[in-house]
């Protein structure tokens, strides 16, 4: 068992169940973006958490050990086809370099990090159409020179 299968069963879980990510994330105590990525397989989920989700979800014991184990993280250099992962490729084609820039002149030449990393995203009605807002925060990370 690898954690494409263990994201299988998950998913085929969570929608045989129709509960959402946020109700997972409640039921084991972590971040709803945190718990999505660690289930999806991108990052590792701390064991106790783990065997919690298996439990909730009715998954087989070997699952949890799986979601525990650290990730590899290959990413697809080709633009992705999904709309919604395209829009999110766009905007850092589009603002890439002006948040580079502005991370720099804020913080010093460094980058914000996705390790110590946290991230919300909200639904927000407006009256001409409700917007998502998406939080980023990581830690700043300054290069070094020797």
């Amino acid at each position: 068992m690898n954690k494409a299968d263990v994201t299988e069963m998950i998913m085929a879980k969570k929608k045989a169940a129709g509960i959402s990510w946020a109700a997972i994330a409640d039921e084991i105590g972590m971040s709803e973006v945190f718990t999505t990525s660690a289930c999806l397989g991108m990052n590792s989920m701390p064991r106790d958490k783990a065997d919690m989700i298996v439990r909730h979800l009715g998954l087989p014991q070997d699952a949890g050990a799986v979601l525990a184990e650290f990730p590899t993280k290959l990413f697809d250099q080709t633009v992705p086809t999904d709309p919604c992962i395209y829009r999110l490729y766009e905007i850092v084609g589009v603002y890439g370099e002006t948040l580079k820039e502005l991370i720099q002149e804020k913080g010093g030449d460094g980058i914000m990090s996705a390790i110590d990393f946290e991230m919300y995203v909200e639904k927000i009605p407006n009256p001409a159409g409700d917007r998502i807002e998406v939080r980023m925060s990581g830690k700043f990370l300054p290069y070094k020179a020797w």
